[in-house]
């Protein structure tokens, strides 16, 4: 779940990072008294979840409350990447002498935190990475094991910076890196993280990701923030339609059949289990099928839970079929969910036998739910089928 950049500020600020004088604002109005307040030239940022404000020219700058206002009136309406501005954010301008990069985020592969540090900030990292590795150091570091301002010094100093300035950097990518520990984080990020001209450093921008199976241990932070509960955030918005499968969701404590992400492809997906969901995506996509969603379905969901997500899927606009495919289960009944899909394609006005590419739970209760699938002709498959196989026929069905 992606936080806005004031948002990530207000984080950032429970750590004691360093902020310069800003507020959010919704109006000319708010805009002129806040570049009053700040007293001097200010930048105006519109506040969306995308990159590439600067470059669509949704980050201005004045000299005047006057010219706040008006830079307000010109980068609210501005579209970025699709995504229209929540709101605007009214910043001193700081004069910078020189620009880092600090980030902390996961690296799956040797499942730990990892450290990015670069004193070439304000630039796409991947730029850095690609064209002056040796302005770039990568520090794993411990989960279990007491966390040491050593680690964020070596970062620090293995691009070569040193003296007053490592000093100065040290405790503040430290505090980064217990942030991304103590919420839950899937990234941290300051691009730039700006020393002065007076030597000081200051907090230009910031990212942050929460971990969404977070959100409940983090719930008061979230409301504090202002961050509502059906807002499933990813690099954008939530679409109605996500917001509505979060919502069918949460009428229900009964198991998961939510988590959805929407896509444009024409084949829904009820997927999940032991990492299912991410595998069964993966696979759909490699077999050259276009998924029209990604969701997470386990925990034994209620039948109608169930039903309510398959109705959901099929009213999408350009979904021709829906695949329903889990790993193999113990906690979820096999029958419980082929009634909740049978029923919610006949809600839907559908022929389960031809709304349904395919349907490959194997678990608990399994005989049971391929008679009901057998009784209206859904093409169904055990565990003998691996998920990736499963996958493929779902995609063959598309193009049959």
């Amino acid at each position: 779940m992606r936080f806005y950049e004031y948002e990530s500020k207000a984080l950032f600020r429970r750590r004691g990072l360093p902020l310069g004088k800003g507020r959010v604002v919704a109006s000319e109005t708010e805009a002129r008294e806040a570049a009053a307040e700040i007293d001097g030239p200010v930048v105006v940022k519109s506040q969306v979840l995308s990159g590439g404000r600067m470059k669509a020219g949704a980050v201005q700058f004045a000299d005047t409350p006057d010219e706040a206002a008006a830079k307000y009136a010109e980068v609210l309406p501005i579209v970025v990447k699709g995504e229209k501005a929540r709101c605007v954010l009214i910043e001193a301008k700081s004069p910078v002498a020189k620009e880092y990069f600090a980030s902390v985020t996961w690296d799956g592969r040797r499942k730990l935190p990892v450290l990015l540090f670069s004193d070439m900030g304000g630039i796409d990292i991947e730029e850095v990475a690609e064209q002056h590795p040796e302005h770039l150091s990568r520090t794993h570091f411990s989960t279990i094991l007491p966390l040491s301002e050593r680690i964020a010094k070596e970062a620090i100093s293995a691009v070569g910076v040193t003296g007053p300035d490592l000093v100065r950097l040290t405790p503040i990518v430290f505090a980064l890196m217990k942030l991304f520990l103590e919420y839950d984080l899937t990234l941290a990020e300051i691009n730039p993280l700006a020393r002065l001209e007076d030597g000081k450093f200051l907090v230009l921008d910031g990212h942050v990701d929460m971990e969404a199976e977070a959100r409940g241990s983090h719930k008061a932070l979230l409301t504090e923030l202002g961050i509502g509960e059906d807002e499933t955030r990813q690099a954008r918005p939530p679409t109605p339609f996500e917001l509505e499968a979060a919502r069918l969701n949460a009428v229900d404590h009964r198991g998961i059949a939510g988590n959805v992400v929407e896509f444009d492809g024409n084949l829904g997906l009820v997927i999940g289990a032991g990492g299912g969901s991410l595998t069964l995506f993966d696979a759909v996509r490699k077999h050259g099928g276009k998924p029209a969603n990604y969701c997470e379905i386990g925990g034994n969901p209620s039948m109608s839970k169930v039903r309510n997500l398959t109705r959901l899927l099929l009213s999408k606009p350009g979904i021709e079929k829906i695949a329903v495919m889990m790993n193999v289960v113990s906690n979820t009944r096999v029958d419980i969910v082929a009634r909740g899909v049978i029923s919610g394609c006949l809600d839907a006005g559908k022929d389960p036998a031809e709304a349904v590419a395919i349907f490959r739970i194997p678990g608990s209760w399994e005989e049971e739910g391929f008679k009901i699938l057998s009784k209206y002709g859904v093409d169904y498959c055990d565990r003998s089928v691996s998920m990736y196989e499963a996958a493929g026929r779902a995609v063959a069905k598309m193009a049959s």
